[in-house]
Order: C-alpha cells, then structure tokens, then sequence
C-alpha cells in the first residue's frame, strides 16, 4: 500500500508570496523617473489646488499599477503628516466594465469608509452620481479616483465627463476630485469622446517595458526576499531577465519565469535552481501567459480575437481584414454590442500581432492584386471561446 506524504520542509523557498502578482514592494525599484512624473503631477493638491488628472500607459507587466499605489500612499501619508485632507480610492474596472458600474462601486466604497452600508443596483446613472457626490462632499477633502484597466469602459465614458468636472459644476463645495486613469492600450485617449477629452486635460505618463538590467534588479530583489539563501544557480537570474526583455519586457513573466523555475528545481528535489530549469519553466510560463493575456483583453479586443478564432475553426485562414471585421460585427452583435470602425478593428487586429495572438503575413501578388495582409490564429482556439464563455456570455 503507498503512503503518501507532503514534504515536510522547503529546499528551494521561503516564501511564495513575493512572486504573487498580488505582492507589492514597500519602494518599486527601476521606476524612479516614473515616480518623480507623478510626485510632481500630484504634489499641487498638497497645497491646496485642484488636484490634476492623469492618464498612465503601458503593457501589462511593467509596474503601472504598484507605482501609482506607492504614490498615493505616499501622498495620503505626507498629507496627513501637514494636516491636510486628502483620500484615494481604487476601482478596477475588470470588474466594473461601466461607468454606472464604476460610479456605484466607488460609491460603496466611500460608504463602507464611513461605516454606512452599501447601495444596491436599482438607481439610475443620475442618481447614483449625485448620491457619489453628496459622499465625497462628506469627506471634506481631495479625493484622487484611480481607475485600473479603463481600456474595458470602451466607448461609455460618462464617468470620465462626470468627475472631473463635480467642482466647477457646483455638485462639491469644500472637496476636489481628481481621476487617475491606468490603461494597457496607448491609443486608448484617442476613443475617448471630444468633450471628455476637453474636461480631462490630463497628463500622461508612459511606462516602457523593463529591460533586461532592470529586470534582474527586480528578480534578484523577489529572489533574497522569497528564495533561501544560496539556491539560486549561476546564470538563472540572467536568464530569466533577459527572456523577459526579449519578449515583452514585462516584470511579471520574468518573476513568473524565476517562480517557476523554483519550483521545477524543487520538485525535482534538486536542491538549486539552474538554467536548465528555467527552460522547463518557460513552457509552463508561456501557457499560462496566453490564457492570462487573453482573459486581460477588453471586450473589444476579445471579439476580434473571437472572429479570427471563429474564421480559423472553419478553416478559412489565412484572412483578410474584411473578413475578421464581416466575423466581428456578428459577434458584437450577438452579444448586444455597438460594433466599432474598419480602423478600430485594425487597431485591435495590430495589438493582438504585437501580442502574438494573431500573426501577420504580408503578400503582394503585383500589379493584378496588389498588397494586403493576411492574419491567422496563433493561439490554441479552444481557449479563445473558453474566454469568450466566461466573459461575455
């Protein structure tokens, strides 16, 4: 009869949580230009003005969301050290995909601060801003509104319009609001409407990836703090990093890579971490990465993804542009959508090629056909409509 048993010590860890993508450093390091941008963007609401508004970009993965965490804190913190009143809250709009949604959700918030019990759905758009405002009226103070993944709000960017103009139009007396947008899509301003770009006169502030440098840096920081002492071979720090860099200069796969490797060393009770685990790790890195990175797209995004799966499946690929756009009108459709644009969809079309869910092939068949691109699916297609299942079904 075998006996099973869970091992009673650790070779590799200490701790896994710092390879959590829930972990966050107390100081983000290799980010200090971007830290200085928003310390300067934010500092005028310690003295008293309007607190500005600002829009973030950059890919998953290069620190976006724990830098503007850490400033913030550090604004509240330096605030109430010179007695001023200054609160941000958090809402993520993966799960709040609306303005009425976001409004709501930022609503209770506010409520569950100050002990109150939350709202129910029910209330019109109106209705809930203007209770949103009474709340923050309550507060007597700056109020940053930070907003991750605003690329899913699409086209409905009310909230957008609403917020950053309760002072000026007399919705708030004694307190100030300012919104601080996080988007994964650069080209995500262009969308928004002309009023609301009018409204916002935001600031930007642009993330690039890490390189290869910066990355080992922040591996080998996670590696003292998760990893014993000593187990981590020669050459794995670097190489983690640098296929991190040449990939998508993303922290989070080049910690996801060191994590994995970590843990095929310990399985394999090898009692060091070595090069050539981190080659087993990729592969696990690499499928895990595909579903999260299709599950991270917006709505939008998806259903172009979908319409290329859906030509693929019937194996109509490689395709056409006006293909991929005829699939996905009947797709947004299907799901109660308003379709977008020819140039949006080619928009969408170029970050999945960038992401390396679709791939791109250029042909040119002279004078008679000219030149055009052809696109096919570079992703397992089951895990396309899985996605789509979950999402937007």
């Amino acid at each position: 009869m075998t006996h099973h048993e869970f091992r009673k010590t650790r070779d590799i860890f200490i701790t896994k949580d710092v390879f959590s993508e829930n972990y966050s450093p107390e100081v983000p390091i290799e980010r200090d230009d971007e830290i200085d941008e928003y310390m300067t963007a934010l500092e005028d609401s310690l003295f008293g003005d309007q607190p500005s508004n600002i829009l973030t970009y950059g890919k998953t993965g290069v620190g976006k969301t724990v830098v503007t965490k850490y400033v913030l804190n550090l604004l509240v913190e330096t605030a109430t050290e010179r007695d001023v009143d200054i609160e941000y809250f958090e809402v993520n709009c993966g799960s709040n995909q609306t303005s009425y949604q976001v409004a709501l959700s930022l609503l209770n918030k506010i409520r569950a601060q100050t002990g109150q019990s939350p709202l129910n759905r029910g209330y019109g758009f109106s209705e809930v801003m203007s209770r949103l405002y009474e709340q923050i009226e309550s507060l007597d103070a700056t109020v940053y509104v930070m907003i991750d993944e605003i690329d899913y709000l699409g086209g409905d960017d009310r909230i957008l319009y609403e917020l950053p103009r309760a002072y000026k139009n007399g919705y708030l007396d004694t307190s100030f609001v300012g919104v601080i947008g996080i988007s994964n899509d650069y080209s995500y301003r262009q969308n928004l409407s002309s009023k609301v770009k009018d409204t916002l006169q935001e600031r930007e502030i642009r993330f690039p990836p890490y390189n290869a440098s910066e990355l080992q840096s922040i591996l080998r920081e996670r590696a003292s703090e998760g990893m014993k002492s000593g187990v981590v071979g020669n050459g794995v720090i670097e190489q983690c990093a640098a296929l991190g860099a040449r990939d998508t200069g993303s922290a989070r796969q080049a910690i996801d890579l060191l994590r994995e490797a970590g843990n095929v060393a310990e399985e394999a009770s090898a009692g060091e971490v070595e090069v050539s685990h981190v080659e087993h790790a990729k592969e696990r890195v690499k499928r895990g990465r595909i579903r999260d990175g299709v599950t991270d797209l917006t709505d939008s995004g998806l259903m172009v993804l979908h319409a290329v799966a859906s030509l693929a499946r019937s194996g109509e690929t490689p395709t056409r542009l006006k293909s991929i756009v005829s699939v996905y009108e009947e797709i947004a459709t299907h799901y109660g959508r308003r379709p977008l644009g020819e140039s949006r969809i080619r928009d969408h079309v170029g970050d999945l090629t960038m992401l390396g869910f679709v791939t791109e092939e250029r042909k040119n068949l002279g004078r008679a056909g000219g030149q055009f691109y052809q696109y096919s699916l570079a992703v397992d297609s089951d895990l396309v409509y899985d996605v789509v299942s979950e999402r937007l079904s």
